[in-house]
């Protein structure tokens, strides 16, 4: 596949707004830095609605629910980003956890337009009513095409859905693309598919609406192929090390490598 936006990050700085998890928030603020992303990390009900007229794009994460106020900022976001037609990415973290979140992701599904639902396939799965044996808010287990489940849940909630694993499926409801790249260390660090999200927000920023597909195929691939690179000379208990290295990998990757890299099949 051919690479347009990685480059358009990086010559426009688009500020991404994420209300996000506080165990992941540092390392997904870095992270957006390292592409070449502006952060800002906010849910404070005051202000979540006013930072749309000047963010590009919105991350929500249900990684910590704060309670009621917390949920309220990110509809009040989702709102007015919907207003001003910037995407806003969900990644429903830990839904298949507890009846809490669940709830939560439904609210938030019913009152806001989603350009990506992005998450692990247990926190995808439940979102087509399938029964999939999670831990937390790990990726568990099930027997599920997850081809099928990208596409099913696309088709449900008219928008891109990409579930991050060993391999990563993303679909719009019609097609479907499985990006191979990757690194068994990126489970092993706090974070990682946190942060996946806040990135696919940065590359749907510089993207139109019709090339949402192809630009979030784009952005788990350039992810993943980072991932990899950072890993490929590292043990598998320099999870530390990992954690750095990838954030460099992440500020030096450029569209040549992804390319040369990158392992995408179209089905």
């Amino acid at each position: 596949m051919s690479f347009h936006y990685l480059e358009q990050i990086r010559q426009t700085n688009p500020l991404i707004h994420c209300i996000t998890n506080y165990v992941a928030a540092n390392f997904t603020a870095n992270g957006l830095l390292a592409i070449g992303a502006s952060p800002l990390m906010s849910a404070n009900v005051a202000e979540v609605a006013e930072i749309q007229q000047f963010a590009k794009g919105l991350l929500l994460n249900i990684g910590t629910p704060n309670g009621p106020e917390n949920i309220e900022a990110m509809i009040l976001a989702g709102k007015a980003a919907n207003q001003v037609g910037i995407p806003v990415v969900l990644d429903p973290v830990g839904s298949g956890a507890t009846s809490y979140r669940r709830q939560v992701v439904e609210k938030l599904l019913s009152e806001v337009k989603f350009a990506l639902i992005r998450g692990n396939a247990g926190e995808i799965a439940p979102l087509a009513q399938i029964q999939w044996r999670s831990k937390g808010v790990d990726a568990g287990a099930g027997e599920a095409d997850l081809a099928e489940v990208a596409k099913q849940v696309a088709q449900q909630y008219h928008c891109i859905v990409a579930i991050s694993g060993e391999t990563d499926f993303v679909s719009d409801g019609q097609r479907v693309a499985k990006a191979q790249n990757g690194t068994p260390l990126f489970p092993k660090i706090t974070g990682s598919g946190c942060l996946l999200g806040a990135v696919c927000a940065a590359f749907l920023s510089v993207a139109p609406a019709s090339a949402y597909f192809d630009t979030v195929v784009e952005a788990t691939m350039v992810y993943a192929v980072a991932g990899e690179l950072a890993a490929r000379t590292l043990n598998s208990t320099q999870t530390g090390t990992f954690a750095v290295k990838f954030l460099d990998q992440l500020a030096e990757i450029n569209m040549t490598s992804a390319e040369q890299q990158g392992r995408v099949i179209y089905a």
